[in-house]
């Protein structure tokens, strides 16, 4: 089988999975199986990825379950091409936001489809469970138009396609010279009808900049709207607490603090992590994944895997990631609660040591015969 055939298998078991939960039914498949036959062809097809495994003595044939596989660092997506595919095939090009190092990470990705029908799935079940029928989409944030190597836009735009009623682009984006367009969020909130919900897509920046600008005035969202508030303050000059902001941004837009709803992804991965609001003021705000990824917190130098209840870094498994590294180490430091996981922010400092090992191994020079 070539391994274009192989890459489209692959990606509909992955879609077959994403319907089973569509329609709550039983997976027709293990995450493990999946999981052992994508490590399989990314050590064949993705260059370095075998050079991590025979530096952890893994021999692919004989991976059964996921946790088995070495895990690709994200900064390796900055430093090398983590791709299965000819670059002229990709059907998205994502890119991250920078690091201080000025490189930017790249994640292609040959059939963006498995990503729409990942995010669409898992963003409907955890952001718009009670969504009867389409709801104003007003995203504070740029276009997909305007960024289109921004996932994160992407993501919105197709949240706005998928859950909206047809709208113009100028009634969805509020990002206007680089800053939130206050008017015209204004504007459309006013106009907004009281009986169908809205759903207000921002990162956390941006939601400092509407409160601060707005200096106490309300705009009342209609009931049962939500809002999404994603990512931090990575090169801002202001940062403000999570829950403070939780807050500041129900009173802006009127509506309970459990409607505010956090949203965790990164340009590395396919799928996206949300936040289930708790059932108690005294409750631990976890995120949770799909069934097509997992997250589990591993030791920062060893890379295994810690009990529950420990704070470790975050290595991802991610389906969706077929083409590309299914399995991700981060810098974010995590902790599993049960079923979730809450997150700790960023690691300080240096690169952890299990993570730049990893990288060293996977961007070693190929061996004669490799």
């Amino acid at each position: 089988m070539s391994a274009w055939s192989e890459s489209e298998a692959l990606h509909e078991r992955v879609r077959a999975m994403i319907r089973a939960y569509e329609r709550r039914a039983r997976s027709p498949e293990s995450f493990d199986a999946i999981a052992a036959d994508l490590a399989r062809f990314q050590a064949a097809n993705v260059p370095g990825y075998g050079r991590l495994c025979a530096a952890h003595g893994v021999e692919p044939s004989k991976i059964d379950l996921a946790r088995q596989a070495p895990a690709v660092p994200t900064d390796a997506f900055r430093l090398a091409d983590v791709f299965a595919f000819d670059p002229s095939a990709a059907t998205a090009t994502f890119r991250t936001s920078g690091t201080t190092l000025g490189a930017r990470g790249v994640h292609r990705i040959r059939d963006v489809g498995t990503y729409d029908a990942a995010s669409i799935a898992f963003g409907r079940a955890m952001l718009v469970p009670d969504l009867a029928r389409p709801a104003a989409v007003l995203v504070v944030g740029p276009s997909p138009a305007d960024v289109q190597d921004s996932s994160l836009a992407h993501m919105c735009g197709l949240f706005a396609r998928t859950f909206a009623e047809p709208q113009r682009e100028e009634d969805t984006f509020f990002v206007r010279g680089g800053a939130p367009d206050i008017a015209g969020l204004r504007k459309r909130v006013a106009g907004l009808s009281p009986s169908s919900p809205a759903i207000v897509l921002a990162t956390s920046f941006a939601l400092v900049h509407v409160v601060d600008a707005l200096q106490g005035e309300v705009l009342a969202l209609p009931s049962r709207s939500r809002v999404m508030q994603t990512g931090g303050f990575k090169g801002r000059s202001r940062e403000v607490d999570r829950d403070e902001l939780e807050a500041a941004t129900a009173r802006t837009f009127a509506i309970d603090r459990r409607s505010v709803v956090g949203e965790y992804g990164m340009t590395e991965l396919s799928s996206q992590f949300w936040e289930a609001p708790p059932t108690s003021e005294d409750e631990t705000r976890s995120y949770f994944e799909p069934p097509w990824a997992r997250v589990v917190a591993v030791d920062g130098r060893t890379l295994e895997p810690l009990a529950d209840g420990e704070v470790g870094i975050a290595r991802i498994e991610d389906l969706a990631n077929v083409d590309s590294a299914f399995a991700v180490v981060t810098q974010d430091r995590v902790r599993r609660r049960g079923a979730g996981f809450e997150l700790l922010g960023r690691v300080p400092g240096s690169l952890p040591r299990g993570c730049s090992i990893a990288l060293e191994e996977m961007l070693a020079a190929p061996r004669d015969g490799e």
